[in-house]
Order: C-alpha cells, then structure tokens, then sequence
C-alpha cells in the first residue's frame, strides 16, 4: 500500500477485553505494522454509567501481556488528543454545532413513552422501526414551549430521503443500505453526551484515521458513520468488517463455549505468544498449511484478503493443543516462572525459591511440561512430588508390584541407588540400564513397577525425572512405603 496507514482500536471501557475485541486489535496492529502504518489507542467512555477506569487500566494491560503496543492514544499521548471521549466534548460541540446550524440536525424532544408508542405502529405495520421525523420542522414557539415543559432535546440527524449508502468494504465486498430505512438518529443525548455513531466519526476523522477493522456487527452502523462524513464534508476511512466469532455448536460465542475475557486466559495459565497465534486464525488464512506463527511471523503475512467473510469458530481444544505446544517449546525457565503461582496457590511452594531449590523445582516442571495444556493444569501432574502418602490409582497397579520377581528388583535397585555418588538425570538413565541389564528382565518387569512404587500410578513422568527429583532418601522411603501396603 502506498498510503500511510494509521488504524485504531477504540473499546468501550465496560468490562474486560473480550476474545472478538483482542482479535479486533491484533488485525489493526497486523496491518499497521505490516505496512509501516500506526495504531492508535482511544477510549469510548461516552456511557458514563457503565464506563470505569478499572476496565479501562484492564483493557490495556491486557493488550500490553498480548505484546500489542501502540504509536498513538491513551498512556502514550500524540497530537490528536485527549484520547478519552468524555475529555472531547469540545471538539465534538464545534461538528454538532455546524450541523444544527446547517439544517442537518435538529432538536427533538419526543418522550420515551411517544418513541415506544411510534415503534409498535411500526411494527403493527410490519416495518422497520425508526423515528419518523415528529421533531424535524417544529417552529421556534413549539420549541419554546416543549423547554417550557421541562423537556430536554436531544440532537438528531437529519437523515436525507431516498438514498442508497453503499459500503465499499474490504472484506464483504459493497455491502448497500437504503437511507429511508435509518430513520433521524440521535446524534447527542439529552445530557449533552454524544453518542457512539457521531463520536466515533468526529475521532476517526480528526486523527486521520485511514481504515477501521471491527466486527461485523458494526456493519449497520456505517451507513450511519458514512452519512455525517458526507454532511460534515470529511473523507471516511476505508471499512473492513470481521466476521462474527461462534462456539463449536454455530452459536454466538458465549460463556459456555469458554471464557470470553482475555484476563481469564491469562490468569489460567495460557501464554500470550499462543492466545495471538489462535486469534490470528479467527478468520484469517495464512499462505500454506502452517499453524504456528510468532508475532513477527504473522506481520510478514497479514493482509485483508485473506480474512474471510464465513463466521470463525471458537474452538476451545484447539487453543489447548496450540498452548500446550507453546508450553512444550518454551524453556524450562520461563515454564517455571509461570508455573510458580500455581503451585504456590496449592500450598505446594512457601518461601524464596532459588540455588539448589530452584533447580530442583526446574527439573519438576521439566518433568511433567509435556502434559499441561494450560499453566493452572500443572498442579494434577505434580502431586506425586509433594504428597507424603502414595495410594495406588486402582487394583490394576497394585497388581504391579504382586509380579514374582519385584522383591528382587526392588532390592536390586535399592542396592545400586546407594552406590550413585552424584543422582543426576543423566545417573539414573545409566542405573536403570545397568539395572535392567544386570536382571535380565524387560521394561514391564523393571521400569513399570518402579514407577508404581513411587507413584503409585502406571503413567506419568519418566523415570529418570521422578528418582532425581524424589532423592535417594524419600526414593527408599516410598518403595519401602508402597511394598508395605502389599502385606
């Protein structure tokens, strides 16, 4: 593209920054940093009840654990500010103000009660409900008396007759309204607050915004948005809107599909680097059959063209298998580092962890970090290192241990155990071989039962982990613990 691009993601400081959001955002940051362009970071907050600077700290600090910084807008300041809606009700007055005075906009002052009444003629008739125009030509005395009542105004937009509004969007192709379907919509609230249509164009068009992606259920307010470019004679960015996000059953995302806020994510135990490379899928096709991308990786390939227009699909297990990939390539350091909360708030760790102690607790995660499809799942596949009593998972591998020849192979093991000056990784694989060798005997009759005897369980983690980590002392102790529940 040889245009500067500069694109923006506006949420509404509400809630959490939700799964379609976070999608939403990364395309912007894709394209902009795909073409050389910026991002910018603005705040919707013109819904003073529900608006709060907790969710607004927490919408951006999960996009910054996302690694999706921005150029331009809130915390980082720019020429185009403020960058909360609520601090631009000047600039916003002087664009209201030249619609009211050109005959765009006009004052309305219908009651709740008169606009419901409206509605359901409307519906009664079988058409789309829409205000009317009740307001649209009232005489300086039917004002005067409307505000004599106590009535306050709120400013609509004079929508014009008979027009077609066709949106030239980059994903769905020309997408057409006709203008006599919109009705006049309300531009500003009665307390002077202006509403998200007539914000959104006045922000988007003061910072030079050349092209907004969002979800596709924005679409219905374009033409909208595209009217009040044309009356206040601004130039509208390109339009690109992105498919709804459904759970596996085609239904519109919701809890029950997961959890719907990045912050959930993150406070399970998912990595960033995996919940991007998920969301980059929502609706976009790479080039080939690959699936995992870095953040790098997906600049290099993101275009518009390859967002699709079908609906994307939420699906959960697929996030787990590209987070547990991520989990497996990751170094065992970092692994640890996000693996420590957990285990502290299961009352497995207390204390500084470090020296010998932190080696000690690398090597645990090291040993069970194929398994975990999310950090908060490492606490099932660790227990066997910290409880004190082993029980046997079932009958099956109690039977185990009955096999003639165990008390030899016990003693067997024990007995080359003590001998080990050094009991590293490395030491155990070479007892174990030298074990099995010296018996005669194959894996099921030397390696299973060991493992029942320390764990009490006929799966887990190798071997060579589990004796290292347990240590000659509690080694001999659990074999010694297990064997006795066999008399």
């Amino acid at each position: 593209m040889s245009e500067k691009i500069r694109v923006r993601f506006a949420p509404s400081p509400t809630g959490p920054l939700h799964i379609g959001g976070a999608r939403s955002a990364l395309f912007n940051w894709l394209l902009a940093r795909r073409f050389g362009g910026q991002m910018i970071v603005r705040i919707e907050d013109t819904d003073l009840e529900r608006s709060s600077r907790e969710s607004e700290e927490n919408i951006l600090a999960s996009l910054r654990w996302l690694g999706l910084d921005w150029d331009e807008g809130i915390q980082v300041g720019g020429p185009n500010g403020p960058y909360r809606q609520t601090e631009r009700l000047g600039i916003y007055k002087e664009y209201i103000d030249k619609l009211l005075a050109e005959g765009q906009a006009y004052h309305c002052y219908c009651s709740e009660e008169e606009l419901e009444q409206e509605r359901e003629v409307l519906l009664a008739k079988g058409e789309l409900p829409r205000y009317l125009g009740k307001c649209r030509c009232l005489s300086g005395e039917e004002k005067a008396r409307q505000e004599g009542e106590g009535r306050k105004p709120v400013v609509r937009f004079r929508v014009p007759d008979d027009r077609v509004i066709t949106i030239p969007d980059l994903v769905r192709g020309d997408v057409s309204f006709e203008s006599n379907g919109i009705g006049d919509y309300v531009i500003v609230k009665s307390d002077g607050i202006p509403t998200y249509n007539f914000a959104v164009v006045i922000d988007d068009a003061t910072m030079d915004i050349t092209h907004v992606i969002r979800g596709e259920e924005h679409l219905s307010n374009t033409p909208r948005q595209v009217l009040l470019y044309e009356a206040l004679g601004l130039t509208a960015p390109k339009f690109a809107h992105v498919s709804l996000i459904l759970g596996k059953d085609r239904s519109k995302m919701s809890k029950r599909h997961g959890s719907t806020a990045v912050e959930q994510y993150r406070s399970k135990g998912y990595l960033p680097e995996a919940l991007i490379n998920f969301l980059a899928l929502l609706g976009w096709s790479p080039v080939g059959e690959e699936e995992f991308f870095t953040l790098e990786q997906l600049v290099e390939q993101f275009s518009l063209d390859r967002v699709a227009r079908n609906p994307a699909v939420f699906d959960l297990d697929k996030l787990n298998w590209l987070n547990g990939h991520y989990i497996r390539q990751s170094p065992v350091e970092h692994i640890t580092d996000l693996a420590s909360p957990f285990l502290r708030q299961a009352g497995y760790l207390e204390g500084e962890i470090d020296g010998d102690k932190r080696r000690w607790l690398e090597l645990v995660v090291k040993s069970v970090q194929e398994y975990p499809a999310y950090m908060e799942e490492i606490i099932q596949h660790v227990g066997i290192y910290f409880e004190d009593e082993i029980e046997f998972e079932n009958e099956e591998a109690k039977g185990v241990l009955l096999q003639e020849p165990i008390p030899a192979v016990m003693e067997a093991f024990e007995a080359k155990l003590r001998e080990v000056p050094d009991l590293t990784v490395e030491a155990t694989q070479q007892l174990l071989k030298a074990l099995t060798k010296e018996l005669m005997l194959g894996g099921k009759l030397v390696y299973m039962p060991l493992r029942v005897a320390l764990t009490g369980q006929t799966h887990g983690p190798e071997l060579f982990y589990i004796i290292p980590i347990l240590g000659k002392e509690k080694t001999m102790d659990r074999i010694k613990q297990t064997m006795g529940k066999l008399k």
